[in-house]
């Protein structure tokens, strides 16, 4: 799931590039055991005979047994997600469900159930979400059908953590985790469906690309994202990450993996901030009883 787009209004001179960042770059390391609870998940909408196809992928993190949180470019539109926790889906993709996308004859629906992957759920786009500006507001959830035993899950954070974390390598660091590319090459085939993670060090807690905020006819509305840096030494994001986790102080949802300004994965790339009251509070309603 690949788009470009210009940002609108006060903005529409700049043609700032986004693209959803649909997984680590090389500089990260494979994840193994570290967060169980960071998860791929494939995404299927209904077509107009109701019949459920296929979309595309992204990854998230679940925050309880039943919850878990991802990005609004990921889920919006959709109808039905299925999701592994594997910390690699690639190898054992002929026997663990996945289903082969590459194959024009695979029809995907017998891998729905499959023993392979471990659970499906529903999706869920946070009530703000445009996506014709996706990076706005780029929040969902997925509501798990059966409840997913790992061993840790994430936390949610407190508004304004981001804040508190100042900038600088030597100051301030967000760990993010996916499953996808280690390198945006013309294919988009290396290191496709492992888990892995990458700390990167905030560039600038506002805006899109240190832009700030957006002047709309209305006022003002903030863009909530976080700046985050990307090397060849320490990592960065890439196209399978999308929704992925932005983590501090070790298991603390703070962000979700939004989007990059460019399409080979090159530079900073950005997160959705969600140590905001109002994003706290939407997917907590998902954690009442």
């Amino acid at each position: 799931m690949k788009r470009t787009l210009v940002l609108f209004g006060a903005l529409a001179m700049a043609l700032v590039m986004a693209v959803p960042a649909l997984a680590i770059t090389k500089g990260g390391t494979p994840d193994g055991d570290d967060h169980p609870y960071v998860g791929l998940s494939i995404y299927f909408a209904e077509n107009e005979l109701g019949d459920l196809e296929v979309s595309h992928r992204c990854s998230g993190t679940l925050i309880s047994p039943t919850v878990y949180v991802t990005a609004g470019h990921c889920t919006f539109g959709m109808d039905k997600a299925m999701l592994w926790f594997a910390d690699d889906v690639q190898t054992d993709q002929g026997s663990n469900g996945y289903p082969d996308f590459s194959d024009p004859d695979d029809d995907y629906y017998p891998a729905w159930g499959a023993p392979g992957h471990t659970v499906t759920g529903t999706p869920h786009t946070y009530d703000p979400y445009v996506d014709a500006a996706f990076f706005l507001y780029d929040l969902g959830v997925i509501v798990l059908d059966e409840p997913v035993i790992v061993d840790s899950y994430a936390s949610l954070g407190e508004a304004g953590d981001i804040d508190e974390l100042g900038d600088g390598r030597n100051r301030a660091g967000i760990t993010a985790v996916g499953y996808g590319l280690q390198n945006a090459n013309k294919n988009h085939t290396q290191a496709d469906k492992v888990r892995m993670q990458a700390d990167l060090f905030v560039v600038n807690t506002k805006g899109v690309a240190g832009i700030g905020n957006l002047k709309l006819p209305e006022g003002w509305l903030p863009t909530n994202s976080v700046i985050l840096s990307g090397d060849a030494k320490h990592g960065g994001t890439c196209f399978g990450d999308s929704g992925g986790p932005g983590l501090i102080e070790g298991d603390t949802l703070v962000a979700v993996n939004s989007f990059g300004l460019n399409g080979n994965c090159a530079g900073i790339g950005g997160m959705f901030r969600i140590d905001r009251q109002d994003e706290i509070d939407w997917i907590s309603d998902f954690l009442s009883p």
